[in-house]
């Protein structure tokens, strides 16, 4: 059905809302074309709903993103000349297939394996300059503030020897943050032994120097930002910011989180002590056809972040607010992060669309390892989850004196009131039910 769309709002702040919003995306290089396909369905289940002009950026109140995934969280939220986001969700994926194989150039030649251990040894196996170039090219002169929705993306200084998460929350009180998103995608995505590291500094309006930053890739620290972006808003409502509704630290249930991995290797044993005793830096860089060191570090760190959520989630009895899509079946060239021939890529593609299609997950705290939780699908999941921000957004609209939905008009009858009232209470009705009934949508 056709139908002439409204100019869309931002969203409006949690406060006039009952939930919390929150959209993260893992680190994993060219892996990132899974999420880009969760994402391209997500987007597509609230268009149907409120029209081809909605975005991703519309209805979460912060992004998070590291590495791969920090770009796309700059693609998502950074605003175009008509202060829409330049990037349809559907559209990331197409950018992977474009500049990855530009990115991570690929040579077939028989001794390129030797080659790229010579490399390794010597600098970077990518020298980066098309990501650089491309991303710049993208997002332009655009700086943090300037953001559709609050972003949370980490890196590291290797300067100081610390995270630097730069996060729309904390620019309020630090300006030094204040950077071209530009410069952070390209920090966050700065792997140790892939790409190399960047270096920039932020100006104030007179051109003083406020700060250097020195960065490599956020992945070393919060490889999955699930739990930074949580504890970014966490601290915004302990501080008393009137865009949060008063809410307990241990009120989880106010959080809805959708949280995105990349894919992992399927389960098994992949190095041993034995082996790995005898490897000196040779050895952990090229160990076993891959990157050993990066591998532990990247998968630790996710896994990690997913167990400390999903405990906290199920012991506060709120584990239906939290949707982690993983496929930890991985193997071989899909496993691979810097793989970028047209076969891979496009087999990634189908690794997320087959994604779809599998049963939600959720992560056996005994074993750590991700366990069916029942029939439910991850795209029937993601449709219920469109629902709820599709209803939250229009609950915040009704509430808030700032919208025309919201603002009461003098010359409004009684019943316009009235009708306005119920419809407040019936869409928070909708919403306060959130994930809890997954279990009861029936299969496809």
């Amino acid at each position: 059905m056709s139908f002439k769309e409204e100019p869309r709002s931002p969203l409006q702040p949690p406060t006039y809302g009952n939930l919390i919003t929150i959209l993260s995306i893992d680190g994993g290089g060219v892996r990132g074309i899974i999420p880009s396909v969760i994402l391209g369905f997500l987007e597509s289940e609230l268009q149907k709903l409120d029209g081809e002009n909605a975005r991703l950026a519309d209805y979460f109140d912060v992004i998070a993103g590291t590495s791969t995934g920090g770009l796309v969280t700059a693609m998502l939220a950074t605003p175009d000349e008509e202060n829409r986001p330049i990037f349809a969700a559907k559209d990331v994926k197409d950018f992977y297939l474009e500049h990855c194989p530009k990115i991570f150039p690929h040579e077939s030649n028989p001794l390129a394996p030797a080659a790229k251990v010579v490399k390794a040894l010597s600098g970077p196996k990518y020298n980066g300059e098309h990501l650089h170039k491309v991303i710049q090219e993208k997002l332009q002169e655009r700086r943090l503030h300037e953001v559709l929705t609050n972003v949370v993306i980490p890196t590291f200084d290797i300067k100081y020897l610390q995270p630097m998460i730069f996060s729309s929350y904390q620019l309020k009180k630090n300006l030094k943050l204040d950077a071209k998103l530009s410069d952070i995608c390209i920090g966050t995505s700065a792997a140790p032994t892939y790409l190399p590291s960047h270096s920039f500094q932020t100006e104030d309006s007179e051109g003083n120097l406020l700060r250097d930053f020195n960065l490599i890739d956020g992945g070393v620290a919060a490889n999955n930002p699930t739990l930074v972006a949580i504890s970014e808003v966490t601290k915004e409502i302990t501080r008393g910011s009137p865009n949060f509704f008063p809410i307990k630290p241990t009120e989880y249930g106010r959080f809805l989180v959708l949280s995105l991995g990349t894919g992992a290797l399927e389960f098994q044993e992949r190095y041993d002590a034995t082996k790995s005793s005898n490897w000196g830096i040779l050895g952990w860089l090229t160990g076993g056809g891959s990157t050993p060191l990066v591998d532990v570090f990247t998968q630790a760190s996710g896994d990690m972040v997913d167990y400390h959520i999903s405990t906290v989630f199920q012991a506060l009895h709120s584990e239906e607010n939290y949707l982690r899509i993983q496929d930890d079946t991985l193997s071989g060239d899909l496993a691979s992060m810097d793989l970028a021939t047209e076969e891979n890529l496009e087999n990634l593609v189908k690794v997320g669309e087959e994604l779809l299609k599998k049963p939600v997950t959720r992560v056996n705290l005994g074993t750590g390892i991700c366990e069916p939780y029942h029939h439910t699908t991850n795209e029937m999941a993601l449709k219920k989850f469109a629902r709820i921000l599709h209803n939250e957004k229009n609950v915040r609209e009704l509430r808030s004196p700032s919208t025309n939905k919201g603002r009461v008009n003098q010359s409004d009858s009684i019943e316009d009131r009235i009708a306005r009232s119920q419809k407040v209470h019936a869409l928070s009705n909708a919403v306060n039910h959130s994930l809890p009934d997954l279990h009861e949508l029936k299969r496809n």
